[in-house]
């Protein structure tokens, strides 16, 4: 190497982050920025929401003009594949037989749909909504449609019925737990949501396992579940969960448990290696030290600066409070820190309409606020969190208490 190199591998939220922090930190290095899909990296969030509405161009979806890169100094390399890293030698190896040395590596290398496994699902209009072609084989699809079958009642399956519906196509989601975003939220929230989605015109249907998908001339017609009923679907959108892209990792001798394992600095066992993003298992203060794998652009973000700083000489521990949001039509969900069940719930607001939020206390704690509509309430949250503040379920159930005192 003439020069220090830091070679990142995925250019989504996350890969993107970190070589413009390296730029932004005055990072005196070579930065690569390689990435798997052939377009410049784009924002990711609005592709189940506005994008599919047309409200959102190709070109809004992108983080910057294309000319930052070239001003910074970062060499964008799109359309080409990591193989393999060897590790011993610092070089990464390529699917097109290349290869690139560095002195750090990061692997922001995301996470994919996971695949529906049931006899039919390889047929045509059986669809996932992750990239960008992703989107675009979806939305040139729903010029022509009149029903669709959702599976998996998840963030992405919600956006997508509420979209679906918005633009007069009947649809059905089907979803295996009793309650929407059940893994995400308070039963309080899920039910409003249920409720929402029914006035939108969305069909939801809970503790529902598909078994199969039936088709004509090549294509999905027929969705059948475990309980014997059959829903009729000119297309179908799968949303039951993403698998981390773990195994350039796992193949080049590092550690992964549901993502790849890191420390407190997104180090993997090998310190010229970190991971960030939607493939990084770390352990959290709002876990209890458990490892966890967050899927959200504030994580992807903060883990980036993360990972920056330190390979700049200027170290800190990644501790940011989580949070993530949701579109699905006119509602508007914002969670800041991380639910777990079995807690203690306050409601501040009215859930009989649509503005209120869920404060989730564990072990007399607050751990999760879940905000509807507020985003005052999840500003407020964050901060609150940041904070380590000592709120009681009373004070967020009393409207009169004034928040902003603890913080």
């Amino acid at each position: 190497m003439d020069q220090p190199t830091v070679v990142i591998i995925g250019a989504g939220q996350a890969g993107y982050q970190v070589a413009a922090s390296l730029r932004e930190l005055k990072y005196q290095g070579h930065v690569v920025l390689v990435g798997d899909e052939p377009h410049a990296p784009y924002r990711r969030p609005p592709l189940s929401k506005s994008y599919l509405l047309g409200e959102a161009s190709v070109e809004h979806l992108s983080f910057s003009p294309d000319t930052f890169f070239s001003k910074r100094g970062i060499e964008l390399v799109p359309g080409k594949r990591a193989k393999s890293i060897d590790r011993s030698r610092h070089v990464v190896h390529f699917e097109d037989a290349s290869t690139l040395e560095y002195e750090h590596a990061v692997l922001a290398t995301g996470a994919r749909a996971r695949p529906l496994e049931v006899p039919g699902a390889e047929l045509r209009n059986v669809f996932y909504l992750r990239t960008l072609n992703d989107a675009d084989a979806l939305g040139a699809r729903l010029t022509s449609v009149r029903s669709a079958v959702v599976i998996g009642a998840g963030f992405i399956g919600l956006e997508f019925a509420a979209v679906a519906a918005k633009r007069g196509i009947g649809v059905t989601v089907l979803e295996t737990a009793d309650r929407p975003m059940a893994r995400a939220v308070s039963k309080r929230m899920s039910d409003v949501f249920t409720r929402e989605h029914a006035k939108m015109g969305v069909k939801l249907s809970f503790g529902c396992s598909v078994t199969r998908l039936q088709g004509s001339e090549g294509a999905v017609r027929v969705v059948q579940t475990q309980d014997g009923r059959s829903f009729d679907a000119d297309l179908v959108v799968v949303g039951i969960g993403v698998v981390p892209n773990a195994e350039l990792a796992a193949d080049s001798g590092l550690a992964t448990e549901n993502g790849i394992v890191v420390d407190e600095q997104m180090r993997t066992a090998d310190p010229q290696v970190s991971a960030i993003g939607d493939v990084a298992a770390h352990a959290s203060r709002f876990t209890k030290g458990r490892r966890v794998r967050l899927e959200s652009v504030q994580n992807a973000c903060d883990q980036a600066r993360c990972v920056a700083r330190r390979i700049v000489g200027q170290p800190t521990p990644y501790d940011a409070v989580p949070w993530f949001w949701t579109d699905q039509g006119p509602l508007k969900l914002q969670i800041a820190g991380l639910s777990a069940p079995g807690g203690e719930y306050a409601v501040r607001g009215d859930p009989s309409g649509t503005t209120f939020s869920v404060f989730s206390f564990v072990d007399g704690r607050l751990a999760c606020v879940e905000s509807l509509n507020s985003p005052a309430d999840h500003m407020l949250a964050r901060r609150l969190l940041t904070k380590g503040a000592e709120l009681t379920p009373q004070q967020a159930a009393d409207a009169g208490f004034d928040l902003k005192s603890l913080v």
